[in-house]
């Protein structure tokens, strides 16, 4: 209880949390060289912190946003990375919202996993044991023969899963701006 005498509640602790966590990471300035690399390393730091700490992606909000100076720093230096491009400001900041959305989505879906086998005991291997025969009933049923051809270990890589999304959304984007 005498953590309430230096934040008022929860959401209060939460910011302060958050604020300390994205201040772990710092941004070069100016930072590497091109739009893309600075993407990329950015991505990969929020992605680092999300691995740290899997409470994170849950906290932040992009209608609600946390007013913490660290993330702020994040999103300007997002921003600033491109300058250049002759983008309007709304794509800009469309863009540095999306590349965090990534980020987010999938570190929700390793937050999601750790947590499940914490609250059941049952690590990833172990469920799909548990689901192995009905999963060779739908895919030995002949209705998904691509989904049959996919290999498990695939399914379960958040980190390829991130690098994989990344390249391609910044592939996507390369295109429209042109280069």
């Amino acid at each position: 209880m005498s953590l309430y005498r230096r934040v008022a509640n929860k959401d209060g602790l939460v910011t302060g949390m958050t604020d300390q966590i994205f201040g772990e990471t710092e941004l070069p300035v100016p930072g590497l060289e091109g739009w893309r690399a600075k993407l990329e390393l950015i991505s990969r730091r929020q992605w680092e912190l999300c691995r740290r700490h899997l409470w994170l992606p849950r906290a932040v909000s992009f209608t609600r946003p946390l007013l913490v100076s660290t993330m702020m720093t994040h999103t300007e230096w997002t921003l600033r990375a491109l300058d250049g491009l002759g983008l309007p400001m709304e794509t800009r900041i469309r863009e540095a919202l999306t590349l965090h959305a990534l980020v987010h989505t999938v570190a929700l879906s390793l937050a999601d996993e750790v947590e499940a086998e914490q609250e059941t005991g049952v690590t990833l291997d172990r469920w799909w044991l548990v689901q192995r025969k009905r999963a060779d009933e739908l895919l030995g049923s002949g209705r998904f023969p691509l989904l049959a051809t996919v290999p498990a270990e695939t399914v379960a890589d958040v980190d390829g899963l991130f690098e994989y999304s990344l390249a391609r959304h910044l592939d996507g984007f390369a295109a429209l701006v042109g280069q």
